[in-house]
């Protein structure tokens, strides 16, 4: 059984859950995802079933685009609501045009800093084993693209806004970033995926609905 699947992740599970679902709903082991999605994100997950898996590279080098929700005010161990507040935090004379200001600051080529509450490894361990221990590494950063950054509605203490990016840009250390550049602190309280290469929300199926008609040849 090969192929692709492209999934609406719920809320509440990791991407690897969903691997463990399709594994068991088609009795395949060689199942795998191409780009993770925090358990609180929604959206597109690729999954890819049998040979398709070693063609990983090529789905996860894939330009993603998101809707989020940036609240402003709190700041969280994991840079989202599902993490344990630090401290709540005052935000004054925070407008449209300042944020749009900053938005701007943060569109290109710019430089970022991987959270340690994330799946990347160092040393061989994923970094959310270390931060779970309280241990802070001290992390290089690495340049990702923001090819588009829209502010959609301010309704305070919420920012909605839209990205598109390049592989490997962590949206919870942005709006992190962005948050203190509006001089206050923020943690995502909504991240959806929209997008991912060729493929769209439209196109995705729920994981309680799927079935093998739902499985793609790869190349189409």
């Amino acid at each position: 059984m090969d192929g692709i699947l492209v999934i609406d992740k719920p809320t509440g599970i990791t991407s690897h859950d969903v691997v463990k679902h399709i594994r068991h709903r088609f009795d395949i082991k060689r199942v795998g995802h191409a780009g993770t999605l925090d358990p609180m994100a929604t959206g597109i997950l690729v999954v890819l079933l049998g040979k398709c898996t070693q063609l990983f590279s090529d789905f996860s080098n894939f330009d993603k685009e998101y809707e989020a929700t940036l609240t402003l005010g709190l700041e969280t161990e994991t840079g989202d609501k599902d993490g344990k507040i630090k401290k709540e935090f005052a935000f004054e004379k925070i407008d449209e045009g300042r944020i749009k200001k900053v938005f701007s600051q943060f569109t290109g080529t710019i430089e970022q800093v991987p959270p340690m509450f994330s799946a990347l490894k160092f040393k061989g361990k994923k970094l959310y084993q270390f931060a779970r221990k309280g241990i802070t590494l001290d992390l290089k950063p690495r340049k990702v693209i923001i090819h588009s950054l829209k502010l959609l509605r301010f309704n305070p203490p919420h920012i909605d806004f839209s990205i598109r990016c390049s592989k490997g840009t962590y949206i919870r250390k942005l709006g992190e970033d962005m948050a203190k550049s509006l001089g206050t602190r923020g943690c995502l309280s909504s991240l959806r995926r929209i997008a991912t290469g060729p493929f769209t929300i439209q196109e995705a199926i729920k994981l309680e609905d799927i079935n093998e008609s739902h499985i793609r040849p790869w190349p189409a």
